[in-house]
């Protein structure tokens, strides 16, 4: 992918050269040859991806950087704080978080492997090298002291989250591969055992899209090659086709099915462009192979930096010299990921998200413009419809959502108790009066330009309900009886027609509305209306049934 390496190299070549104002230079410092942030952080962490990309344009050819002198005591000044960084039991620490952490220092070494594998290959071949291969000496013996203090580290550590331990177990796995050492391999195994958490879907368990998917396969891979384990390729290759129907109409991810902090983050693909490379290259994969196209094409329209990929063009050249100009990302399907608790619908310009046990069940996005819908309730400790199944209807054309929602009362002690002190009591003992329920039936149904959402309640009457429509704040709404500038943490109640919200060239038109009161902050406990969206709200009493339409109408400005 020769274009896909120019771009890359320019990329890290201008990095690079943006990163070393960043560096501290005064040798009084306890930071000295570190990396401040954004936050003005300094930790070994952030250095060593720095010092990975600055070793990938030194020992380049191509770039600007390649045998420079003042880039070869930047790295000298880096990698001697990262050894003073690292911890004298061999960890490193994510400094504002964790700490003697085993899943960070598998980070950091697997950041620093790559540099590490290529300067080993061309001291330890016939390869030529752009300097005197001398130099490379100290780095080399530098970054395997950092690798083998913190492989021993991890051996026996703990995580926090699932993806942690696959962190662990690969770096360890290529260690091995490395060094023969059988304690690294022992100390894989030791996280192996529980199995990957990837199911069928394609999804691994913190279902984060935007985030530790590409921490998970990236580990998977590592696992594979370092071990000669195919098997360990087989969840990549999962989620890697799954990854394919989570892409929006605007090019970003859908994010917000996710259980971590990338929930509702506006991402693009970029980071999974060297998986889909690597992986359509290996098993001669045209979907994926014409995903990495599409991703570098992404990467170029919206400007987003790939400089981190050099170093692996760079020790795997077949990534060089391997070509295809075919680009291709889905754009038609309608996919029930049932172990996720996802539907995932794209047509053309338009998108549809339907997620079971989330209280914004619904996402509909329309270019770059999205709304999302709940439902509000007040009923006993209750307050959104969060569906308990998620079913496909093929007679409908569509997806059923049901949630029962009960009420509940303590009743009295038989007995005296050993206190009078409420919050002493032990309330678990309490037998329970049982009832009423407020029970929820949506049918989520696809028709020409959008979906249809057809909402019947049942159980108990009487209970003021309120649709929270809450669409990307920065657009225009319209009605037959209305126009409305739709600003942040902004809202109002549709009594009825049809509204149409237009931001761009995309709009979106949702109706009919209703509203029949203006309760709609909701009681203690419900969420706060969207601070980033403008809501507009359907309001009404239990029992009812109404259809709302969304719809991908053309922007009016």
């Amino acid at each position: 992918m020769k274009k896909h390496y120019d771009k890359i190299l320019r990329d890290c070549d201008l990095w690079v050269s943006q990163v070393i104002h960043f560096q501290v230079t005064d040798s009084s410092s306890q930071f000295y040859g570190g990396f401040r942030d954004q936050d003005g952080l300094v930790e070994p962490k952030y250095a060593i991806f720095q010092v990975t990309d600055m070793i990938a344009c030194y020992l380049n050819r191509d770039s600007r950087y390649c045998g420079s002198k003042d880039i070869y005591d930047r790295i000298s000044i880096a990698l001697n704080y990262i050894v003073r960084g690292q911890r004298d039991n061999g960890f490193f620490d994510l400094i504002n978080c964790n700490f003697y952490s085993g899943a960070d220092t598998a980070f950091c070494l697997d950041g620093l492997l790559p540099a590490y594998l290529h300067i080993k290959q061309l001291l330890e071949s016939d390869k030529t090298c752009p300097v005197d291969k001398s130099m490379l000496v100290p780095f080399r013996e530098s970054m395997e002291s950092i690798l083998i203090k913190g492989g021993r580290a991890m051996i026996g550590s703990g995580f926090h989250t699932p993806n942690h331990r696959w962190a662990i177990a690969s770096v360890l796995q290529m260690l091995y591969s490395i060094t023969g050492d059988e304690s690294f391999k022992k100390g894989a195994e030791a996280f192996l055992v529980e199995g990957c958490d990837c199911n069928e879907d394609g999804e691994y368990a913190e279902r984060s899209a935007g985030g530790y998917n590409k921490v998970n396969n990236n580990a998977m891979i590592m696992l594979g090659v370092a071990s000669g384990d195919d098997s360990f390729f087989e969840p990549v290759k999962r989620n890697l086709s799954m990854m394919l129907t989570y892409i929006e109409p605007d090019l970003s991810i859908f994010t917000n099915n996710s259980t971590r902090q990338d929930r509702g983050v506006k991402v693009y693909p970029e980071g999974y462009y060297l998986e889909y490379l690597y992986m359509g290259i290996r098993f001669k994969d045209e979907t994926f192979l014409n995903a990495a196209c599409s991703i570098m094409k992404i990467a170029e329209e919206k400007q987003l930096s790939m400089e981190g990929f050099l170093i692996y063009f760079m020790l795997m050249p077949e990534l060089v010299d391997f070509e295809s100009d075919r680009c291709g990302l889905l754009t038609d399907y309608c996919r029930h990921y049932k172990d996720s608790g996802i539907v995932r619908l794209r047509r053309g310009s338009y998108s549809a998200s339907i997620l079971k046990g989330s209280p914004s069940f619904l996402y509909f996005q329309h270019g770059d413009f999205t709304v999302s819908m709940k439902i509000g309730a007040g009923f006993c400790e209750h307050r959104y419809f969060t569906a308990q199944s998620l079913t496909e209807q093929p007679e409908e054309k569509g997806f059923q959502l049901k949630e029962t929602k009960t009420g509940w009362y303590y009743l009295p002690f038989d007995e005296p108790q050993d206190t009078t002190d409420w919050w002493k009591m032990d309330q678990s003992k309490r037998d329970k009066l049982i009832g009423p329920e407020m029970i929820f039936d949506v049918m989520i149904s696809e028709v020409e330009h959008g979906i249809d959402v057809k909402i019947k309640t049942d159980g108990i009457d009487r209970a003021p309900l309120r649709v929270e429509l809450a669409f990307d704040a920065g657009c225009r709404l319209e009605s037959e009886y209305f126009i409305a500038e739709g600003v942040k943490g902004g809202g109002m109640v549709a009594k009825n027609g049809t509204v149409t919200a237009t931001k761009g060239k995309y709009a979106i038109s949702a109706g009919p509305g209703f509203g029949n009161h203006n309760y709609v902050a909701g009681k203690f406990g419900s969420q706060s209306r969207a601070s980033e969206c403008f809501t507009v709200y359907f309001t009404d009493f239990t029992c009812f049934e109404h259809t709302i339409s969304l719809r991908a109408v053309p922007g009016a400005y």
